[in-house]
């Protein structure tokens, strides 16, 4: 340590991390700063930061920043080929969407799905967004209420997908499988903030009805007949991705896996849509160019989480939860965290889990914590920061829809914030 500080103070380039998170400084310049900090305060050479740096590259973190470049460059690859809209469309008409509270759960239903398949929050609802707007607007549905179903129901796709970037790091870091993430974790939130959104998405519509409303919006195409090419490569994704994702269920295949179902998945359904090989490459770099910078991210994150390790300043933070320790207070602990994750630590999601398991994981080993309540509050921690406050997921959705309506979206995060704390604590106290 610089100047023979105590370990602790090597924690101080992560609360500057949270600080500049707060300060709505660009996530990678955040991590950048904080990379250098640590290095600084735990006296690297520049000769070990090469070397942690090129380990960075085959770490969980890249692997992780990796699998979602490719979730982008999947989704460019439905875009396409019309797979995209065939899909948007064919659950909005089947649902058919002649009320206001139809087109809400049509709307919900299809960004769940689509982002559950993507891994990408923004990337999917910026795909469904110019094809469901002109539908939904035709019923009188506010940007201000397609906002709060944006990010509402499009998030729970990233608690539920099975290989959604957020997924398949919380079943990394406590060991469990797919079916008892489902079942102990992601489906709990999910259904409770499908709840919440549905009920106040409506409360939303209801206060901004001809307030604000969607002007020039486009025609809807009444005769829209998709391609036989079209149907082909929808079929072909739908089978190779259910596919590949029972096989690798069942063969109990590692979170690298994912990396093999995207590729697999990208390359088949645009063969299936009649594009050239050449095609489907541009296509697919194209798609996970626009997540280069997440990715850069990740692998930054690595220097930043090894160089505050190997100062001892977790073993510390261990020391001075002692007490608490020793109480053995599980609902205390889950809220303290929790808490601390939702307000506190700003960032990618992903990032963030895996920063707090390295903070707290030693805790909650002496706590005795269950994994499926260690992973619940790793998700809440980490997922519902982006509706505690304004932030980029919420305000990029807001984008997405259209809307300038920031009150009701604060409110609605509020909303889904309170129940999120208020299922932890449950959890927590049935044990």
């Amino acid at each position: 340590m610089l100047f023979d500080l105590p370990p602790i103070v090597a924690l101080l380039p992560l609360v500057i991390y949270v600080i500049l998170a707060f300060k709505d400084v660009d996530p990678l310049l955040s991590v950048i700063i904080s990379v250098i900090l640590s290095a600084i305060i735990t006296k690297q050479p520049l000769i070990e930061i090469g070397s942690v740096l090129s380990e960075a590259l085959g770490s969980f973190l890249a692997m992780i920043g990796f699998i979602i470049m490719l979730g982008a460059a999947l989704g460019e690859i439905l875009r396409k080929t019309g797979v995209a809209e065939y899909i948007v469309i064919t659950f909005m008409k089947r649902i058919g969407i002649n009320s206001e509270r139809k087109a809400i759960v049509a709307v919900m239903i299809t960004s769940c799905v689509l982002v559950a398949l993507l891994g990408t929050l923004a990337g999917a609802n910026a795909i469904i967004a110019p094809i469901v707007i002109p539908l939904v607007a035709s019923i009188g549905i506010t940007p201000s209420t397609l906002a709060a179903v944006f990010q509402g129901a499009g998030q729970t796709g990233l608690f539920i997908g099975p290989y959604s970037p957020q997924v398949v790091t919380l079943m990394e870091v406590t060991g469990i499988s797919y079916g008892a993430y489902l079942a102990g974790i992601g489906l709990p939130l999910a259904i409770l903030c499908w709840i919440v959104t549905f009920i106040v998405s409506q409360r939303i519509q209801k206060n901004t009805r001809n307030i604000y409303v969607y002007n020039d919006v486009e025609e809807i195409d009444e005769n829209y007949i998709p391609t036989n090419e079209v149907k082909r490569a929808t079929l072909v994704f739908f089978i190779s991705l259910i596919a590949l994702v029972v096989y690798g269920i069942i063969n109990e295949c590692g979170s690298s896996y994912a990396i093999v179902v995207m590729f697999i998945t990208a390359f088949l359904t645009g063969i299936a849509g009649k594009l050239k090989l050449k095609d489907i490459i541009d296509t697919i770099v194209k798609g996970a160019s626009k997540m280069t910078s997440l990715f850069i991210m990740f692998v930054l994150f690595y220097p930043f989480i090894t160089f505050i390790q190997e100062a001892g300043a977790f073993d510390a933070l261990v020391d001075l939860f002692q007490p608490l320790i020793r109480t053995g207070n599980k609902v205390l602990f889950a809220l303290v965290v929790t808490i601390t994750g939702v307000f506190g630590v700003g960032g990618a999601a992903v990032a963030e889990t895996v920063l707090l398991n390295d903070l707290f994981s030693q805790i909650v080993s002496k706590l005795g914590m269950s994994p499926s309540l260690w992973g619940l509050i790793l998700l809440v921690a980490s997922q519902i920061t982006s509706f505690a406050y304004p932030e980029a997921d919420m305000l990029g959705q807001m984008g997405i829809a259209r809307s300038n309506d920031l009150k009701n979206m604060v409110k609605f995060g509020i909303a889904i914030t309170i129940a999120s704390i208020v299922l932890v604590f449950i959890r927590a106290l049935i044990g």
